[in-house]
């Protein structure tokens, strides 16, 4: 028997106050507004403290005390709420390909969901930092398909697919994926590499991402760049730690804990 989410918490975490049937309608619903109110961060990480699993503590860090976490975390915590929901859902594993050769190998080091709905096969993930999905997508290839935000569309490679999005008119990989089940076994022993490897950019930088609903929010270490939806980009470098702690707490909504070691950290990043 898998622990009970609280989900009244988790509609009060991101604003949630519709109907809750296993519908598209209810998953498109969630998904947009997780990707708006629950931010991804890698803070824990970053200070070399691999982020716990559990459902108990991902409701602490992520419902409660007002964090965000990454790919595992929050795809994670999210496959918890849609199967208490009555939705079917199964976890699955990319390698991610963003900023690299579109046919690089690389490890199977992100999680996202496969949704049935009436049937038919879907991918949610909100879990992918300044390009996560804010939408929900059929599993079919080759078809440009809308999102709150960009468009996106799957790619057929072989046996697997390719997750593309529209960035400034050009298509650009970020993963590939098949649809083999992952277990939580199979993310907690990527989650702990990824967040104690010495040359994991998850424990060599910050990284900070939300999607609103007219812009994307995005932060790497001092980089502070504002995507609005279908124009321009802002971006500028967050000089002082004291801006980096505003923006953090402003802009991407995250509560940050008071940990002296935490100061230390924004204080080393390169200026």
């Amino acid at each position: 028997m898998q622990p009970a989410i609280d989900l009244p918490a988790y509609f009060r975490r991101i604003g949630h106050h519709g109907p809750t049937p296993a519908t598209r309608d209810t998953l498109a619903a969630i998904v947009r507004a997780h990707a708006a109110a629950i931010p991804f961060e890698n803070l824990d990480p970053f200070l070399g403290r691999p982020p716990a699993l559990d459902l108990a503590d991902l409701e602490k860090k992520l419902l409660h005390d007002g964090r965000g976490g990454y790919c595992f975390e929050h795809n994670l915590l999210l496959s918890h709420v849609l199967r208490a929901l009555g939705f079917q859902v199964r976890g699955l594993a990319a390698r991610v390909i963003w900023n690299q050769p579109a046919d690089r190998i690389t490890p199977r080091s992100h999680m996202l969901l496969h949704v049935d709905l009436d049937g038919q096969p879907h991918i949610v993930d909100v879990g992918f930092g300044g390009l996560t999905l804010t939408g929900v997508l059929q599993l079919v290839a080759h078809v440009e398909q809308p999102t709150p935000h960009e468009p996106f569309r799957l790619v057929a490679v072989d046996d697997s697919f390719r997750m593309e999005a529209q960035v400034r008119g050009e298509w650009q990989p970020l993963y590939r994926f098949d649809l083999q089940e992952q277990f939580q076994a199979d993310y907690e022993v990527t989650s702990y590499f990824l967040s104690t490897h010495p040359n994991s950019h998850f424990r060599t930088g910050l990284i900070a991402a939300r999607a609103t609903a007219d812009r994307r929010h995005a932060l790497r270490n001092r980089s502070y760049a504002v995507h609005h939806l279908g124009g321009d980009t802002e971006r500028r470098v967050l000089d002082t730690t004291d801006e980096l702690r505003r923006v953090l707490g402003e802009e991407f909504g995250i509560t940050l804990p008071d940990d002296p070691e935490l100061e230390r950290a924004l204080d080393r990043l390169p200026r």
